[in-house]
């Protein structure tokens, strides 16, 4: 059977329904996922060492393989393809199986030589341990593309949800009877397993023993500039902990990683998977080029509404959030923190930009760009490095102020609008931001001045923020609060939208 795109791609009303459905079940589920994920942070940063959390960072660059090898790119294709069989869909899965148990074996058989590199051999075994976790993904690979051709949301939803708050307790309780960074790759495991039964149990469709050339060739156009793009963000990402595991060391390695846990995870954690909710959508409306706008400008309010004053309350309270709330054994995170805010803020202005361009069928585009953010990043780095972490932090900073405004500017240039009109667009939440981070700043020089412990000083501090910046916003960005109402209303006007078609 052939499915195609269903009502909503050319009903405006039921489009923006289902956008709303699946944008709010990503939110909320995201605000459960978050509690989770920061708690479970926080309880393992007590119980290990920086050391631990090192050396599972520096195993957890093998796993960036999961992302990117996961369905080869094609579960991509499938949810922009206009319309797709039952050959498209058992190709791309017994194609990601492949590549999922060729990689688990790749992944051991290297684990060895990455242990050489970095001259920890404790990291070999966490290698091959957390490498199980390729053939895993990719059994669930096929079926989260297809619910989220569908924009079935709520139930790739709950199997995240299941997946994080199962690893998190399997990781705690490993962390609690003396594994060590073993507890953080049982935490990864379990995550894998879990999501992927809970996935196939929510998915309706089942492989069948089918195999198409012509499908592959069809589809591996495109799914081959996803692939690629996918490979080159890993290897970016990749780089940073190699870099700084071989030159700084896994204390080091593991300073960063909770500064980046802290302040850019949460970021990702909610950009992503809004952009899962409008890829389809922007795929359905890839030849109406001012309505995906509209949507993609109305998104980045919204999460620039958060983003930006928590962006700039982290780089404020840092001194005090970072030993309150984590120990002293963390106060060299401090630095790092408040210039990965700054990263964060930048982050936030091209959230979504790779949706747009492969909605609109440019994943060429994005892959050439990747490759240009990956060079630069890694020259960054191993100029940064000869400073110690601060200046591995502050390289990442500034390569990102570059490569995010190109980013940004490619997404105007592909949506054919001018590149300030973004910017005009977040102008009000910015002035609050600005605002709240000026006062908070001075309300927390004063606290230090007069002696007040940090705990205090850290809850003032974060309530009068809170306090200020909502009364800056409502002031300088109203419209945004009237738009809010405004979808508010029109979800529960359209909750009776059309459902999915089947597949």
């Amino acid at each position: 059977m052939t499915e195609k795109w269903s009502e909503p791609g050319r009903n405006p009303h039921a489009l923006r329904a289902r956008v709303l459905r699946g944008t709010s079940w990503k939110l909320g589920s995201q605000i459960v996922v978050q509690v989770g994920r920061i708690g479970f942070v926080l309880i393992l940063a007590r119980l290990l060492s920086p050391t631990d959390f090192g050396l599972v960072a520096m195993a957890l660059v093998v796993t960036g393989f999961v992302i990117a090898f996961s369905d080869l790119g094609l579960g991509a294709a499938l949810v922009q393809r206009h319309s797709i069989d039952e050959r498209d869909r058992s190709t791309v899965f017994w194609v990601g199986m492949g590549a999922g148990a060729l990689l688990t074996v790749m992944g051991i058989a290297l684990s060895g030589p990455l242990a050489d590199f970095y001259g920890e051999p404790a990291v070999r075994g966490l290698i091959a341990g957390l490498s199980l976790s390729f053939i895993v993904t990719a059994l669930g690979a096929t079926q989260r593309a297809l619910l989220t051709r569908e924009m079935d949301f709520r139930r790739l939803e709950l199997s995240t949800i299941a997946g994080v708050y199962a690893g998190g307790a399997i990781g705690v309780t490993g962390a609690s009877v003396g594994w060590g960074p073993w507890a953080l790759v049982a935490q990864q495991l379990t995550i894998a397993v879990v999501s992927t039964v809970f996935v196939w149990l929510a998915a309706p469709w089942r492989p069948r023993f089918v195999f198409s050339n012509a499908s592959l060739r069809s589809l591996g156009g495109f799914g081959g500039n996803v692939l690629g793009t996918r490979l080159t963000y890993y290897a970016q990402e990749s780089a940073l902990p190699l870099i700084i595991g071989r030159a700084l060391g896994s204390a080091a390695l593991g300073v960063f990683t909770i500064a980046y846990t802290i302040v850019l995870v949460p970021l990702t954690r909610l950009a992503i998977p809004v952009g899962e909710v409008l890829f389809p959508a922007f795929s359905q409306l890839q030849h109406d080029r001012e309505r995906m706008t509209e949507f993609w400008l109305r998104g980045l309010r919204m999460l620039a509404a958060f983003s930006m004053p928590a962006m700039a309350g982290l780089i404020v309270v840092a001194p005090d959030l970072v030993p309150v709330v984590l120990g002293e054994q963390w106060d060299d995170a401090v630095p790092v923190v408040q210039i990965l805010a700054w990263v964060g803020l930048l982050q936030a202005l091209s959230a979504w930009s790779g949706s747009i361009l492969m909605g609109l069928g440019k994943a060429n585009t994005l892959f050439r760009v990747s490759i240009v953010f990956l060079v630069l990043y890694v020259l960054a780095f191993l100029v940064g490095v000869q400073w110690g972490i601060v200046g591995t932090a502050a390289a990442y900073a500034i390569a990102s102020t570059v490569l995010e405004t190109l980013y940004l500017w490619l997404t105007v240039h592909a949506l054919g609008i001018s590149f300030f009109r973004p910017l005009r667009a977040l102008a009000g939440v910015g002035q609050a931001a600005l605002g709240m981070g000026v006062a908070a700043a001075v309300l927390r020089a004063a606290l230090v001045e007069a002696g007040v412990a940090p705990a205090l000083r850290l809850a003032a501090v974060i309530g009068a923020g809170t306090a200020i910046y909502i009364a800056l916003f409502v002031w300088r960005a109203p419209d945004i609060l009237a738009e809010a109402r405004g979808l508010r209303r029109r979800h529960g006007d359209e909750a009776a939208a059309p459902p999915a078609v089947g597949y």
